[in-house]
């Protein structure tokens, strides 16, 4: 990669960076030194709709923003520049700085895995490339099994990891008909080992 100083003003958050739709994040615990001493560790860019995307480096971006809208003006940051076009790479980067960072949520692990496998990532591949097991990467694909609803209370953690797990394996029907006991509030849904039983007898 080429490591040039570019413009602020021609920096974008890249539509491969794993949280490009999350919202604006707390950056106040890099922000202090920002503002003092500038970005010192390049942002991963590359080209990408006449601008260039940021893939790495979501949070400093943003603090860079806030900076300019505080001083007016920022010293043009150092970015590292990838090769035009593999999305699947700048995919890989984005979540091991993610990765790195903090743990993301197993629902947007999924969510990249998925595109990953469509930018034609094997699963093999994906696992060399985090560290993960072949299994594991299994069991964030099988997310891709459970019903929109279902997904969405993971996501939001009202529903456990062991519970999911048992879900994954579950058909449509029984999924439907767990989810009703789950919205309903004497429902009791069943939960973990429960579940398990409560799925496959025992």
């Amino acid at each position: 990669m080429q490591l040039e100083h570019i413009p602020f003003s021609k920096l974008k958050i890249s539509k491969t960076n794993m949280r490009h739709r999350d919202p604006v994040p707390d950056v106040s615990d890099i922000l202090p030194s920002i503002l003092t001493k500038g970005v010192l560790q390049p942002l991963i860019v590359r080209p990408e709709d006449g601008k260039f995307g940021v893939v790495a480096g979501r949070r400093r971006w943003f603090s860079l923003k806030a900076k300019k809208e505080k001083l007016g003006e920022v010293d043009d940051p150092p970015c590292a520049i990838m090769e035009e076009g593999d999305d699947a790479v700048a995919m890989e980067l984005s979540l091991l700085e993610n990765v790195a960072r903090r743990d993301p949520d197993p629902m947007r692990e999924y969510e990249t895995f998925v595109r990953l496998i469509k930018e034609g990532r094997t699963v093999d591949g994906i696992a060399a490339t985090f560290g993960l097991t072949k299994t594991q990467v299994n069991q964030r694909l099988a997310l891709g099994n459970l019903l929109p609803a279902i997904r969405e209370a993971y996501r939001t953690e009202e529903v456990d990891d062991e519970t999911v797990r048992h879900l994954t394996m579950a058909s449509p029907p029984q999924q439907r008909k767990w989810l009703r006991q789950f919205n309903d509030p004497h429902g009791h849904a069943p939960r973990g080992y429960q579940l398990k039983q409560w799925l496959f007898g025992g």
